[in-house]
């Protein structure tokens, strides 16, 4: 009985690991890294776009993207613990959902990313990551 306690422990220590290493990898990617050629640029004149250009991005529907991917995650993560030799549905669901879920937030990070180096772009600035 002492190993079958062992074994559920880590188990949930090894599924409450995986939402803070998905966050983490999510909120890796920022508008606030982007850097651009300051060569001749009037900074005032930037930071105005720069923010002109966050407030467009904030249209992204990053939440919309999440819940996508968590659905569409403990779908295929019960499917998965269905048919493994674990039997574990709910399970695989769960860390389906969790992990699908990341993958949505992080989707929709990078496309706030890609709407601020865009608009960027498409006033004149050169973008350089």
């Amino acid at each position: 009985m002492e190993r079958r306690n062992m074994i559920e422990e880590q188990r949930q220590k090894w599924l409450l690991g995986i939402p803070a290493l998905l966050l983490f990898v999510s909120a890796c990617t920022t508008t606030s890294e982007i850097i651009i050629d300051t060569k001749g640029v009037n900074m005032t004149n930037y930071e105005q776009d720069l923010a002109e250009c966050r407030s467009y991005s904030e249209q992204v529907a990053v939440g919309e993207k999440a819940v996508r991917g968590a659905a569409s995650g403990a779908v295929v993560g019960g499917a998965v613990g269905a048919v493994s030799n674990r039997h574990d549905t709910a399970e695989g669901a769960a860390i389906g959902a969790i992990t699908g879920g990341a993958s949505g937030v992080n989707r929709g990070e990078q496309d706030k990313v890609r709407v601020v180096k865009n608009c960027l772009r498409g006033r004149g600035y050169r973008v350089l990551n």
